[in-house]
């Protein structure tokens, strides 16, 4: 007799699923049974066929489209969205980003007072605790389809003795015109991990449920390797891709 399958009913749906994507069962492109014929297949209710399928599209096996149903994904396809990533310098001096996007804030970001929690500041080398000028805000392009978290932080200590000691700075990427314009030459170091995002992140991402967040870190240093400026980028991990001109 063969031993009885103990998993949760959502885990031996994700089972079940992930093992006909990958032997060719449920081809790519291809939709999956409905929500309605696995829950009568597995004796479940529909949240539950639900949650089997959002832990496979946190694994980049299956793909929902709007009123159309899940499809299956195959795991050598590449993402939906490629963004290049860096920071170009034009002719004229001025930088942007190496992504070609046009992002649009959601909101007009506004400087805020932070102090330095101890992550941050070992990567921009100040004492924890010291004032930063941070921004705020969410971006999309292409009507809304592609979305990503912004923050920026400056530390007071960097605009000592200039014009912005008491009027804050704008934040990247105009803020690196700035720090060109105060003599600096600017270089950029990205640090990329991935974590689950928090409640808020999720909801303004539009994330559903187990799918990771691309965190990006990126510290604005000059020529001699001193750190002016950090940004965090929040974007969603499930169907793009970073890419790095080496």
């Amino acid at each position: 007799m063969p031993p009885k399958n103990t998993q949760p009913k959502y885990r031996q749906i994700a089972d079940y699923l992930r093992e006909g994507i990958l032997d060719g069962t449920f081809p790519a492109g291809q939709p999956l049974p409905s929500e309605e014929a696995l829950a009568k297949q597995f004796g479940v209710t529909r949240p539950t066929v639900r949650q089997g399928l959002t832990e496979l599209r946190a694994s980049g096996l299956v793909e929902a489209i709007m009123g159309r149903g899940t499809f299956a994904r195959s795991p050598h396809n590449r993402p939906s969205f490629t963004y290049p990533r860096g920071v170009r310098r034009s002719p004229d001096g001025q930088y942007t980003e190496a992504d070609g996007i046009r992002w649009t804030d959601a909101e007009q970001p506004t400087a805020t007072r932070t102090d330095a929690p101890l992550a941050l500041a070992d990567l921009l080398r100040i004492p924890p605790g010291e004032p930063l000028f941070t921004y705020d805000t969410l971006q999309t392009a292409d009507q809304g389809r592609l979305r990503q978290l912004h923050r920026t932080y400056v530390p007071f200590s960097v605009l000592l003795g200039t014009k912005y000691e008491e009027t804050p700075p704008p934040p990247a990427p105009q803020l690196y015109n700035t720090l060109a314009e105060l003599g600096h030459e600017l270089h950029f170091t990205e640090y990329v991990r991935t974590r689950m995002p928090l409640p808020d992140q999720a909801q303004a991402l539009r994330l559903a449920d187990g799918v990771p967040l691309l965190h990006v870190l990126r510290v604005t240093l000059t020529a001699a390797d001193k750190p002016l400026a950090l940004e965090e980028f929040h974007l969603p991990g499930h169907d793009l891709e970073l890419a790095f001109r080496l």
